[in-house]
C-alpha cells in the first residue's frame, strides 16, 4: 500500500479501498473504510499520489500532538546503563497528491488501528496524548505494518539509582518515520534524569538501510515548530 501512485489506481487490502478514476477531465479520489465511504473531486488531471505513514495522533480528531505508549510490563534500568527495547505504536495512513515532485497536500487521513486518548498527569496540569499498549521486546517484533509500526527506543539512566519505567511520552513533532513493504519503523531516546522526570526525542536516520522517509503530515503543513522534545515531569 505505501508508494506513490499514478491514476487511475486502486487499493484493495484489508477493510480499505482506496481509489482514484478519471472523470471529465477531473480525478475524483474514493476510499472505503469498514463500510465508511468518503470521495472527494481534484479539479485536475495530472497529479500523483503518495500513500505513506504519518504521525499517529491524528485521529479521530488532531487533540494533542503527544503520543502516550503504556507499557504492559514495566522495565528496570540500572544506575548509569543504557539499553535498548522495541515497542509498538499504531499506524495512521497519510493520502497525499501532488503537481509537483516533493510538494504533497494532505487529502485523506485513516487508520485500521483503535484510537483512544488518556490523560498523562493531573487533571489541572497534565497533558492529553493519543494512547496505545504495547509489549517491551529485545528485537523487532515484526508487528502487521498495516496496523502497528515499530518505535526502536534507547533508555539511557543518568542517575545513580534503580528506574521502573511504565510509560513513554513522544511528541509528534519530532517524529521520524521510515517504511519498507515489510516495516515501519522509528527510532527514540528517553532519557531519565530522575525517578520521576525523563525527556524523549528521535533520531533522524533509520533502523535498517533501504526504508523511505515518511511524508509526515505536520511537515506538508508547513507547521512552525516550537520543539521536538517530549518531558516527561508527571512520571515515568
Amino acid at each position: 500500500m505505501f508508494s506513490k501512485y499514478s491514476p487511475p489506481f486502486k487499493i484493495e487490502t484489508e477493510n480499505v479501498t482506496i481509489s482514484v478514476e478519471k472523470e471529465n477531465g477531473n480525478l475524483v479520489y474514493k476510499r472505503v473504510l469498514n463500510g465508511d465511504a468518503t470521495e472527494k473531486i481534484l479539479l485536475h488531471n495530472d497529479s500523483e499520489f503518495l500513500i505513506n505513514p504519518i504521525e499517529p495522533v491524528n485521529i479521530p480528531k488532531k487533540i494533542s500532538s503527544f503520543l502516550l505508549i503504556d507499557l504492559k510490563r514495566p522495565v528496570m534500568i540500572a544506575p548509569n546503563d543504557k539499553q535498548k527495547v522495541h515497542l509498538k505504536f499504531p499506524v495512521e495512513i497519510g493520502v497525499f497528491v501532488s503537481r509537483k515532485e516533493g510538494e504533497y497536500k494532505p487529502i485523506d487521513v485513516l487508520t485500521l488501528s483503535s484510537s483512544k486518548f488518556t490523560l498523562y498527569g493531573n487533571p489541572s496540569h497534565g497533558m492529553i496524548c493519543k494512547y496505545w499498549e504495547s509489549d517491551v521486546y529485545s528485537s523487532y517484533p515484526h508487528p502487521d505494518i498495516l496496523y502497528e509500526g515499530n518505535i526502536e527506543l534507547d533508555i539511557v539512566n543518568d542517575t545513580n539509582r534503580w528506574i521502573e519505567v511504565t510509560k513513554a511520552v513522544f511528541n509528534a513533532y519530532g517524529m521520524k518515520i521510515y517504511y519498507g513493504s515489510d516495516r515501519i519503523s522509528m527510532r527514540a531516546v528517553m532519557k531519565i534524569i530522575s525517578k520521576s522526570l525523563a525527556e524523549t526525542d528521535f533520531l533522524t536516520y533509520p533502523v535498517t538501510p533501504g526504508l523511505s522517509r515518511s511524508m509526515e503530515l505536520f511537515t506538508s503543513r508547513k507547521i512552525r515548530l516550537n520543539g521536538t522534545k517530549s518531558i516527561m515531569e508527571f512520571g515515568l
